[in-house]
């Protein structure tokens, strides 16, 4: 790519802005989508939207911050160390005192009181070592079977393994999805590509047979008219909701679904409330605006300084995109449940803080990018 002399300017503004609007219409959404769920489980109403704030949005405005001000360049010298800490973050969630499950995985640290979870953390260093080590390759380096497929491989390997045994299906697509989009851009080999393509698929086939509860959610998701008690519930009741919202939906605050009929209300199934409160219109409206911060995201790197921002600025949209078509498309059918949250949108203060610290590093770089 054309390299040119790095000089400050100002940042994008206008990834800024549509940054800041998604934020805010997600505490919105979660304060109400909530509030059900709040009273049920902790007697107050604005349970989630407050630890959402405080352990999510607060750090992530400082970590957002802090990034945008350190020179994009810095993260290229300790990418190793980023992703070696956050694999052995990965292995300390299998030991006993300090690991901690929810639901029927086990994908949280709990040290010294503070809960995180350390799979959102590896989605920004894979990210950043990976762009670190496609620009130090170079496109006929990467392109290449063992010094560039082999070794690309053999690390993203590592980390399904262990986000397998947690076991979290939903991050690890994400991460590998993100990945390989990254890696793609990078210089990979479109017949390597085509080659992992198939071996994920027959991966996954694999998968699904050795556990009866994936095949179960591949066929609700084929038939979600067979089980709508049991294990198609879930998805038949966001349908409901996203159908009884219609185009201009019954109004903010008055969901019926989320006074315990949709599971993961302030989780996965947000979009599902966004549709029945605001309907398809407003719905579309949250779409677009991730689109325009896709937009932004790829324009920011069409004209970055050289190839480690480049890639890297790609690969954190591409990671905030992909999120939000897996998650979105599951909510409305197109693909089958993994309960991947909507970003910025659904409750979880450790991905909130990590997606505007990786926002910190894009903004940083659109002060840097060829004018």
């Amino acid at each position: 790519m054309k390299y040119c002399s790095i000089k400050l300017h100002q940042p994008d503004y206008r990834f800024i802005i549509a940054l800041a609007l998604i934020i805010v219409f997600g505490l919105i959404m979660l304060s109400s989508a909530s509030v059900s769920l709040s009273y049920d489980k902790f007697g107050e109403g604005y349970y989630y939207v407050k630890h959402q704030i405080l352990n999510g949005l607060i750090p992530g405005i400082i970590l957002l911050i802090i990034f945008s001000f350190i020179d994009y360049r810095f993260w290229k010298k300790i990418a190793l160390g980023l992703l070696i800490f956050s694999i052995i973050l990965l292995v300390l969630v299998f030991v006993p005192g300090i690991g901690a499950g929810y639901g029927s995985a086990n994908s949280w640290l709990n040290i010294l009181g503070f809960s995180f979870q350390p799979s959102e953390l590896v989605k920004l260093t894979f990210l950043i070592y990976l762009a670190t080590w496609l620009e130090s390759r170079g496109q006929k380096k990467a392109s290449d079977f063992s010094e560039g497929l082999v070794p690309f491989l053999s690390i993203l390997g590592i980390i399904a393994v262990l986000l397998i045994l947690q076991p979290d299906i939903g991050t690890m697509s994400i991460i590998i999805l993100t990945s390989l989009a990254v890696y793609f851009i990078g210089g990979a080999n479109l017949i390597h590509m085509l080659g992992v393509g198939l071996a994920g698929f027959l991966s996954l086939v694999v998968l699904i047979k050795i556990s009866p509860y994936r095949a179960a959610r591949l066929m609700t998701f084929l038939h979600p008219e067979l089980d709508p008690q049991g294990i198609g519930y879930h998805i038949n009741q966001a349908f409901l909701a996203i159908g009884s919202g219609g185009f201009w939906g019954r109004g903010f605050g008055m969901s019926r679904q989320k006074f315990q009929y949709l599971p993961e209300v302030a989780g996965d199934s947000i979009f599902a409330i966004i549709a029945e409160e605001l309907g398809f219109f407003l719905a579309t409206i949250l779409i677009l605006g991730f689109l325009y911060l896709m937009y932004r995201g790829f324009k920011i790197a069409q004209n970055a300084p050289d190839s480690f921002s480049k890639i890297l600025v790609i690969g954190i949209v591409s990671w905030i995109m992909i999120q939000a078509f897996v998650n979105i498309g599951a909510m409305v059918g197109l693909l089958p449940l993994t309960g991947v949250p909507l970003p910025f949108i659904s409750y979880g203060g450790t991905a909130m803080a990590v997606l505007l610290a990786a926002c910190g590093i894009v903004i940083n770089i659109s002060r840097k990018t060829c004018v």
